[in-house]
């Protein structure tokens, strides 16, 4: 029986009581507050659910994740960040960055970031917890992400291309950013070919669990400003 939470307490259920089959599915219910969604983070759980149906809380098992400084940056993408000519930015349109990851895909008319769950991440970014990241050509957004910053981890939730290596783009410009700054790990939630080619990999939920463990009490202080050129990026070490 999957539990329903409390609607008048921020608790959940252990992560280890979450299904295998849904893989990671926790619990239902509550709703989409600041305080329940910093909670849920800080507990290894996001809210994952389609608009009609009851908000669906999961961590599942293994988790896709991401180490700031194993990011991989093909020969090919070396090629596209230093010929591009673009401008990348932190928070400086984080409503227009999660309607575009909201936006209808090519292989889909869907989307589970409803009204509702912008308007909940938007209330995150206004008390300085979520961040979305901006990549600018001629102008105009082409590419970018999103997520929540918790200590040392960063959680991402989505991310948008609007041109060829738009997102792939601003995600390496965004990991080398988190690894100078000392982050520790980028949560990517689930696999998928485009973060596993950016060189995300599954780890177990316990070993996840450790990370919350050891770096979200751990505070880092820095703007949300890029301090790091094309040549920091694509520089081979």
């Amino acid at each position: 029986m999957l539990p329903w939470l409390d609607p008048n307490s921020t608790l959940f259920p252990p992560i280890n009581q979450a299904l295998d089959d849904p893989n990671g599915l926790l619990c239902a219910g509550g709703d989409l507050s600041a305080e329940r969604l910093i909670a849920a983070y800080r507990h290894g759980i996001f809210p994952w659910f389609n608009p009609g149906e009851p908000i669906l809380w999961w961590s599942p098992d293994p988790r896709c994740t991401l180490v700031p400084e194993q990011v991989h940056i093909s020969r090919s993408l070396r090629k596209a960040i230093r010929h591009a000519r673009f401008e990348i930015t932190f928070d400086q349109a984080f409503s227009d960055v999660i309607k575009a990851c909201a936006a209808p895909r090519s292989y889909s008319d869907d989307t589970w970031i409803s009204t509702p769950m912008q308007n909940a991440y938007t209330e995150l970014h206004r008390r300085g917890v979520a961040h979305s990241v901006e990549l600018w050509q001629d102008g105009q957004l082409t590419g970018g992400l999103y997520g929540i910053a918790m200590g040392r981890l960063f959680f991402g939730e989505s991310m948008f291309s609007r041109a060829t290596n738009s997102s792939k783009i601003a995600f390496a410009y965004f990991a080398k950013q988190l690894q100078k700054w000392g982050y520790a790990l980028i949560d990517c939630q689930v696999e998928n070919k485009h973060l596993t080619s950016l060189g995300a990999r599954c780890i177990p939920r316990i070993e996840f669990k450790q990370y919350l463990q050891q770096h979200l009490t751990s505070e880092l202080d820095h703007p949300w400003q890029f301090d790091i050129d094309k040549e920091d990026v694509v520089r081979t070490e």
